[in-house]
């Protein structure tokens, strides 16, 4: 995902320009959860109105957000931090906090969108355990092991092969997650890492946003091995819109979209598997201005090293470039004959189960 700053989260084109103009067949009114998104956010002022309806208007209950990009150190994770908690308490007619089980049903109830603060990076823990503490005490509910690259505790997709997987240093961490009922999430890490992990784990792992690499073969995209073993921890995986899900450089279309997701179903159960965007909860702007910077922030990446291969195209479906994307995704689903409660599991019910186990700590 593109890092920017907290408060140009708040994106940019206009809610008469949402890319699908045809209204869904009916709006979702379950749980309904996306495993990573960036919400449109402001620590200085509060939503305006156009924008704020969009995200009431979503049918989300509730989104993972990350916190410190993928290289953020430990003061800049915190000044984020500090910003977000500044965003919550502006737009609190819109947003909440998850930080516990229950308040998924809290959000569902009021109509706000919940926000599961999360890392994706772990530049922010500086290679020690004890910092896992401290951002569980800022509200952090889901952190991974590496960003792509080797880390003090795993090595990442990235990671030249045979790498040595989780470090005992990681299985340390791994430990003291589970103790406080930190979710485990292996996006980012590669397979032997990933195996270790669940494997070292009490509690279910998760790969929040990923594709199948059976559908399309990517570096950042899982084998069946992998999610043969996230179902039988008890995990779910997160079916992400990125430009991964097909070659470079297409750009994806709402039936490539579904021919992973179904893969993923077929291999780890009507349980296990969900939605993980990992793009912007409001439209991605296309314009040329735009693009210039996500060129420019792609670059940045490359150069740094944490840059999949084929990174380029903006991260979004084609047909899923808007807010109320669950509500398309659930009429593709159901067109192709899945059941309504499938259909309810994925949108939102498998990420609540997974992310309430994962939250209960593990006594020593």
């Amino acid at each position: 995902m593109k890092t920017t700053s907290l408060a140009a989260l708040l994106v940019l084109p206009s809610i008469a320009r949402l890319e699908a103009k045809q209204a869904p067949r009916r709006r979702r009114t379950g749980i309904v959860i996306d495993g990573n998104l960036v919400p449109p956010l402001d620590d200085s002022a509060p939503l305006d109105e156009a924008t704020a309806r969009a995200v009431r208007s979503s049918g989300l209950t509730a989104l993972k957000a990350t916190i410190g990009g993928s290289s953020g150190d430990f003061k800049q994770t915190s000044a984020e931090l500090d910003g977000y908690d500044a965003a919550l308490r502006l737009n609190a007619t819109v947003y909440m906090q998850i930080a516990r089980a229950t308040d998924f049903q809290r959000a569902h109830r009021s109509g706000k969108v919940g926000i599961i603060y999360s890392f994706e990076g772990v530049d922010m823990l500086e290679s020690r355990v004890d910092r896992i503490d401290h951002f569980f005490a800022r509200g952090v509910r889901v952190m991974q092991l590496c960003y792509n690259r080797p880390s003090a505790f795993a090595s990442g997709v990235l990671t030249p092969q045979p790498s040595t997987g989780l470090t005992p240093l990681g299985r340390e961490a791994v430990a003291r997650m589970n103790a406080l009922g930190v979710a485990l999430d292996l996006s980012h890490c590669d397979e032997p890492s990933t195996l270790a992990a669940l494997g070292a784990s009490k509690r279910p792992g998760l790969i929040t946003h990923a594709g199948c690499a059976a559908v399309h073969d990517h570096p950042r995209n899982k084998s069946d091995t992998v999610l043969r073993a996230v179902s039988d921890s008890g995990g779910v995986i997160g079916i992400y819109d990125l430009s991964f899900l097909v070659p470079a450089p297409n750009q994806p279309t709402l039936p490539d979209y579904i021919r992973h997701l179904r893969h993923a179903l077929d291999i780890c159960g009507e349980d296990h598997v969900g939605i993980g965007s990992d793009a912007l909860l409001m439209p991605f702007d296309t314009s040329p201005e735009s693009m210039a910077e996500w060129n420019k922030d792609i670059e940045a990446r490359k150069a740094s090293g944490v840059g999949a291969p084929g990174e380029g195209p903006p991260p979004f479906v084609i047909g899923l470039n808007r807010p109320d994307r669950y509500t398309v995704i659930a009429d593709a689903l159901a067109d192709s004959g899945v059941s309504e409660r499938l259909i309810d599991k994925v949108l939102g019910v498998n990420f609540q189960r997974v992310f309430s186990d994962a939250w209960k700590p593990v006594s020593a």
